[in-house]
């Protein structure tokens, strides 16, 4: 699996980025503590709006879809509800996100409920994602569909 992120799409400064790219960002785009977030999660964490920011999104850019290559998961989010609450969780005890807790790169919306949409559900907060794509229209999504295939889903999480 691949230690990057690779953000790409309606962006003018297209970027493949390490942690340490992560960490180098100005303090104001940091959380130092995601649990300060959210209890129940931790580590170091980027926001959004700041990667927008360094990437240079263009006006055109109306959805982000987020790629996990190591599962095959994809989620197309519309880039607004998203922008100013979402986080990428991206080290844990001063070391890069371990796979186990969902990296290298693990997107992140607190209370993702207040986005105010339904293509703003759990499964947004996606794990392992090694590449981001900001597109016009809303790019490829295989996120459950239905109460049956969203708990067949949680029940691989846990075997």
């Amino acid at each position: 699996m691949p230690d990057t992120l690779i953000i790409a799409g309606e962006v003018a400064r297209p970027a493949e980025l390490a942690a340490a790219d992560l960490a180098e960002l100005p303090a104001a785009a940091q959380i130092a503590d995601v649990s300060t977030l959210d209890p129940k999660r931790s580590g170091q964490a980027v926001r959004l709006a700041a990667l927008l920011d360094y990437v240079g999104a263009k006006p055109t850019a109306r959805w982000l879809t987020l790629h996990a290559s190591a599962d095959d998961f994809h989620a197309s989010i519309p880039l607004d509800a998203v922008r100013e609450r979402a986080v990428i969780i991206y080290r844990q005890n001063g070391e890069p996100l371990s796979v186990k807790a969902g990296g290298p790169f693990r997107f992140f919306i607190p209370d993702f409920a207040a986005c105010h949409t339904h293509e703003v559900d759990e499964c947004a907060n996606v794990k392992f994602v090694d590449r981001m794509e900001l597109t016009a229209e809303r790019g490829h999504d295989n996120r459950p569909h239905d109460a049956a295939e969203h708990a067949e889903l949680h029940k691989k999480d846990t075997e």
